[in-house]
């Protein structure tokens, strides 16, 4: 099977090697007997709904995001269509920033979203760096590892779903105890890393939701040998734990 992606801004949207996202996604799904096939997609390009089966959105900086924004925002409408007819979503730091209603910078400069997700974020003063850990009790108390450097507080608005607990480091704002945002098959978070190397399940989640866009059926994926991943997930989990709770 071939499984089309749509890889968001690529070109400004790349930073702390989130491309490895796809790369795994890639590798995964060879190990299976599917192919990838990427398409990027940038300012000024049609989002053609039923055209892909995940969209893909790394991280970037304030100046990176205010050169996207407006044309992302203008993608709002045909992404949510895409959305409500079974595409899958997972955006990074800076590209889940963009899924909510709006980003306001530390100048008060506000950048508008593509509103996927129900939230919004404003800028802090203090960045928020580290290695971090979650609970997702939406996939049986599963954890995820990653690393969060993050000056942003996202606001998860009425009817929101984290994507899960913070065990330790930041999360969201630093305060509420939740990091990221998931709604159906749309899934945001600060983790980098990259994100999917050390947590396996969520790629294989993933895989799955753009598996099920294409085929109609969310299909149980077999066991990988994921030795190296298992290690690299403990590894993450044993800095964030080290590095203490919420703080």
């Amino acid at each position: 099977m071939k499984i089309v992606v749509g890889h968001l801004y690529p070109d400004y949207l790349n930073i702390y090697a989130d491309r490895g996202n796809i790369a795994v996604l890639a590798q995964r799904a060879a190990a299976r007997g599917h192919e990838l096939d990427v398409h990027a997609i940038g300012t000024g390009d049609e989002i053609v709904p039923g055209a892909h089966d995940l969209y893909y959105v790394g991280g970037g900086q304030d100046r990176e995001q205010a050169l996207i924004a407006p044309d992302f925002a203008a993608k709002g409408e045909r992404l949510r269509e895409a959305v409500a007819g079974g595409a899958a979503v997972l955006a990074v730091c800076g590209g889940y920033q963009l899924l909510g209603s709006f980003y306001r910078d530390r100048l008060g400069n506000e950048l508008p979203g593509a509103a996927l997700l129900p939230l919004h974020t404003l800028a802090g003063e203090r960045r928020m760096i580290g290695d971090v850990l979650l609970e997702c009790g939406w996939a049986g108390k599963r954890t995820l590892a990653g690393f969060e450097n993050h000056a942003g507080r996202t606001v998860l608005e009425d009817g929101a779903e984290p994507l899960g607990r913070v065990l330790a480091g930041f999360g969201n704002d630093g305060e509420s105890g939740y990091e990221g945002c998931r709604a159906g098959r749309v899934v945001g978070t600060y983790l980098h890393g990259p994100l999917l190397p050390r947590n396996p399940w969520l790629a294989d989640w993933v895989l799955a939701q753009a598996i099920a866009h294409r085929a109609g059926d969310e299909p149980e994926l077999g066991p990988l040998p994921d030795d190296l991943e298992r290690e690299a997930h403990r590894v993450s989990s044993q800095r964030a734990r080290d590095r203490g709770g919420r703080r």
